[in-house]
């Protein structure tokens, strides 16, 4: 009877072991997903639960912002218009000199560096007043490269061309120190402007002819 009463006891002992191990197993096997999901909250990343699998989904708000940003417009800064000064200088001291030729060289150097302005060197908001003095200087310029031997027909277009020039200072200034001439007998009695980088008078519209005729108007 004893050793039955013990043999009792005994299995009651291992029902009772065994169960509680298997209670703190399944606790234990419920822990991670509950501690998986207590971070994705606490981090406030989106999650998404498949089949009892917790996945977070991280998103990459630097990326998103980077391909929202347009393109940087680029600003045109410093339009200089030297160089066009330059060939109308050179074109108005061959009329001075009575040189035909040296004008008409100086006519189509003039009309390339005019042709070959970069555009968008030129700032947005002159574009629309540059476009329109430029194409008359262009064909002022191609006029007077086209009419070597027509001394005469050249300095009708230089009249044109000079206010033409004297409207692209106004537009964007100048560095270089440069002075506004006026002829008042040029073009029967009507006068005509011309730029010179010398203050002295020397009229490209008579050349040799009457080469002092004019007065200084303004410098520029």
């Amino acid at each position: 009877m004893k050793n039955i009463f013990f043999s009792i006891i005994a299995l009651a002992a291992v029902l009772t072991i065994t169960v509680s191990c298997n209670q703190t197993s399944n606790k234990n096997s419920d822990q991670p997903a509950k501690d998986t999901t207590s971070i994705a909250e606490t981090q406030n990343v989106p999650s998404s639960t498949q089949n009892g699998t917790v996945s977070t989904v991280v998103s990459n708000d630097t990326t998103a912002k980077k391909a929202d940003q347009p393109e940087e417009k680029v600003i045109a800064q410093n339009f200089s218009i030297a160089p066009i000064v330059k060939d109308y200088l050179a074109l108005k001291n061959a009329l001075v000199a009575d040189n035909d030729k040296a004008a008409a060289n100086a006519g189509k150097k003039l009309f390339s560096t005019l042709k070959n302005v970069d555009m968008k060197a030129i700032p947005a908001n002159k574009h629309k007043q540059y476009m329109e003095i430029a194409e008359n200087a262009k064909e002022n310029a191609e006029h007077i490269g086209d009419n070597a031997g027509k001394i005469d027909h050249q300095r009708e277009h230089l009249a044109s061309l000079s206010k033409d020039v004297s409207d692209l200072i106004a537009l964007f200034g100048t560095t270089q120190k440069l002075y506004q001439d006026y002829c008042p007998m040029y073009n029967d009695g009507k006068g005509a402007v011309w730029i010179s980088e010398a203050k002295a008078i020397k009229n490209p519209y008579y050349g040799s002819k009457m080469l002092t005729c004019g007065s200084l108007k303004k410098e520029l």
